[in-house]
């Protein structure tokens, strides 16, 4: 249950980083923040669990509702987003602890597909 807790935490963190990313990028070159070592050995459904955890922490806060509110449409979000990654993508998560640009992608479809709110 404690590493549940602190896996969310990264990944609510890496959410956020993940919007900062966007805003930096539109103002010009920027730094990627450093790899996260635990993501090395993760497999699919361990990196969906990290989606899925950082999305109700992300949209329940966005939506201004209860985790247990977005809890269906985080849970489209993060089955969709992981089941379309391509080995790539996921080795790629795997090295950084985050989406590339090809998945953030894939992800952006899936919040629009699940009825989520984008990130700024």
């Amino acid at each position: 249950m404690i590493m549940r807790r602190i896996g969310s935490v990264f990944l609510a963190g890496g959410l956020f980083v993940l919007a900062g990313l966007g805003a930096q990028a539109a103002s010009g070159p920027s730094a990627l923040p450093p790899p996260d070592p635990t993501a090395k050995n993760l497999t699919p459904y361990m990196i969906q669990l990290r989606a899925f955890d950082a999305c109700l922490v992300t949209q329940s806060r966005l939506m201004g509702t209860t985790r247990e509110a977005v809890h269906t449409p985080c849970s489209c979000y993060a089955k969709g987003t992981v089941s379309a990654m391509t080995r790539d993508e996921i080795q790629a998560f795997r090295d950084t602890g985050y989406f590339n640009d090809s998945a953030r992608a894939k992800g952006l479809g899936f919040v629009d597909r699940c009825k989520l709110r984008r990130p700024i």
